[in-house]
């Protein structure tokens, strides 16, 4: 019978196996008190996912290794069948394997960006319960959490997806209310916004690993002033996101984000806020330059864009699901906002045709 390694012997293999790939040569450095056993990484690419999510997910293990001189961390890259994926800004990366056993201590995020509510396979799914199953540790960045809601990994759990595409995953999933956090850690559940919000989650874990020291100078090799916390939200406030602090203004732009696929009576929406209907008017116009019911057609036709763009729901349902009366005022309202009808932009993302 084979004697089991030692650790020291594993740490000495490992070094001389990964260093070529894991290690980059750099002249900054932070001195780790002892020699660790590296972790793994595995990041499933699905087709069309985000760059910039995956790439501010590995720079910070790389760093950490290039500081250390250390393989603190390995990262391997999976698609499906181990092919080439092509990215959503048409970049594409070459895989190292298929998918297929981890070890026990990994970590094994999805990669998702466009379309990411049908990006995974049946196949994929099938793998991700297996995964969990064994008790492995596993995340979604950007869009992931529509994988991971598939494969049944969200119930009952805290976790986030980015901002632009939690309307299209709440028609989606009703029963799954995601945070709108940067990040979210629940047991061996990890999920991101994407962006560069994954920086901060992954020092988080180098922290969490190695101390504080480390977490410091990886974000100062990113150039990164300040470590975000996960639970800091994802998008500015209304206020900062038009420019005006108005306290009344502020409060109902939030009750028609609230309640837009509700039927609105804008009349009575002023005399909850104190206002006639003309102050109501005057007030919108004013500071946003439209008047209250542009604004609330406005926030309900980019409700309905991201429900083209990322679900397979038909024109009819979308239009209901956005809070227009009709199938055909949704029509009207979308063509002369965007020039096109929506089943034009149905085509360009699904080959079949749903009206």
């Amino acid at each position: 019978m084979k004697s089991v390694p030692d650790e020291t012997q594993k740490l000495a293999k490992t070094s001389a196996e990964d260093a070529a790939r894991f290690v980059s040569k750099g002249s900054a450095f932070f001195k780790l008190e002892r020699e660790a056993i590296p972790r793994d990484f595995h990041f499933l690419m699905l087709p069309k996912m985000t760059m910039l999510a995956f790439s501010a997910a590995v720079e910070p293990l790389r760093i950490a290794n290039q500081l250390t001189g250390q393989c603190l961390y390995r990262w391997y890259l999976l698609t499906e069948e181990g092919t080439p994926v092509r990215c959503s800004n048409g970049i594409s990366i070459v895989a190292d394997n298929a998918i297929g056993p981890v070890g026990r201590q990994d970590t094994v995020f999805i990669c998702s960006g466009v379309d990411g509510y049908l990006a995974a396979s049946e196949k994929t799914l099938s793998w991700i319960r297996l995964l969990a199953q064994h008790g492995r540790t596993i995340g979604g960045l950007c869009t992931g959490a529509f994988t991971l809601a598939r494969a049944g990994m969200l119930a009952g759990k805290r976790f986030t997806l980015h901002w632009e595409n939690q309307s299209a995953f709440e028609e989606c999933f009703p029963e799954l209310p995601p945070t709108n956090q940067l990040y979210c850690r629940d047991g061996a559940l990890i999920t991101c916004g994407g962006g560069n919000a994954c920086i901060d989650m992954m020092v988080s874990l180098i922290k969490e690993q190695h101390g504080e020291g480390l977490a410091t100078r990886v974000l100062e090799m990113c150039l990164n002033s300040v470590h975000r916390l996960g639970d800091r939200n994802q998008r500015l406030s209304v206020a900062a996101e038009i420019g005006i602090r108005h306290p009344r203004l502020i409060d109902i732009l939030n009750e028609m984000r609230r309640s837009f696929a509700e039927e609105i009576d804008l009349e009575a929406m002023a005399n909850r806020h104190s206002l006639s209907r003309r102050q109501f008017e005057r007030l919108f116009h004013d500071k946003l330059g439209i008047s209250p019911g542009q604004k609330l057609r406005e926030i309900r036709l980019n409700h309905a864009n991201s429900l083209l763009a990322e679900t397979d729901m038909s024109v009819l349902d979308i239009s209901v699901a956005a809070g227009f009366t009709s199938a055909n005022a949704f029509r009207i309202a979308y063509r002369k906002a965007f020039g096109a009808a929506p089943s034009s932009r149905f085509k360009m993302i699904y080959p079949e045709d749903r009206t």
